[in-house]
């Protein structure tokens, strides 16, 4: 698949999961994409770790279905009745779950090009965690980040160290679809910002120059 399609097409799965297995090669694949992520100072702060224990899955699906609720309860009656008909996960759906973490430790005290900005650390993470969506949509498997649970639940329940940061709750699996548009557009829970919208130039709140605000308005991949 070309990268572009795959930056296209890729999507924060919960609703579309088919239980068939990944292949070991397959999974092996996509983790590997992901350890090959740039990372600050070349630290590889990354862990991955791969759920498949229907009852570890169960308790994690049980602290986002708290998390949920106590969300819910901030809504006002309209956005309310909009959030119900949102799925917010796939826990169970999903043949396998991934947690990713950040070790701060890994490689020393003095990792280079940390000191002014240790959350590069975090960062660094994410940028393994896009590679794997990447290269999971490439596969054409369907993945998605569970965010409604409290962190240290999630660190207890999986057995993290303290000192090494929770980052991600990942859900993966072959799907039935891939939805058209992101599912949260779908439902009119929030859209699509345009580009020129989200870029400045040389200094905050400026706009760019007008030719390069026409090609902005009409990028496409």
């Amino acid at each position: 698949m070309d990268l572009y399609d795959a930056i296209k097409g890729r999507r924060d799965i919960r609703s579309y999961y088919k239980p068939d297995p990944i292949p070991d090669e397959v999974l092996a694949k996509i983790l590997l994409a992901a350890h090959l992520a740039p990372s600050v100072g070349y630290s590889q702060p990354w862990n991955f770790i791969i759920i498949k224990d229907e009852n570890i899955k169960r308790k994690v699906k049980e602290e986002v279905e708290r998390q949920r609720l106590r969300y819910r309860e901030l809504l006002d009656e309209g956005r309310r009745k909009l959030f119900d008909t949102i799925k917010i996960e796939g826990i169970m759906e999903a043949p396998i779950n991934i947690a990713v973490t950040c070790d701060p430790s890994r490689f020393g005290p003095h990792v280079l090009g940390r000191i002014t900005m240790p959350e590069t650390c975090n960062y660094s993470t994410v940028l393994a965690i896009e590679n794997l969506w990447l290269a999971a949509r490439a596969e054409n498997l369907g993945m998605g980040w569970v965010s409604f649970l409290d962190k240290n639940r999630i660190k207890e329940i999986l057995g993290i160290p303290s000192n090494v940061e929770f980052i991600a709750y990942l859900t993966l699996g072959y799907v039935i679809k891939f939805p058209e548009r992101p599912e949260l557009e779908e439902k009119g829970w929030n859209y699509r910002l345009p580009l020129s919208e989200v870029v400045f130039e040389d200094r905050w709140g400026n706009k760019p120059n007008e030719k390069l605000l026409e090609k902005l308005n009409s990028a496409k991949i």
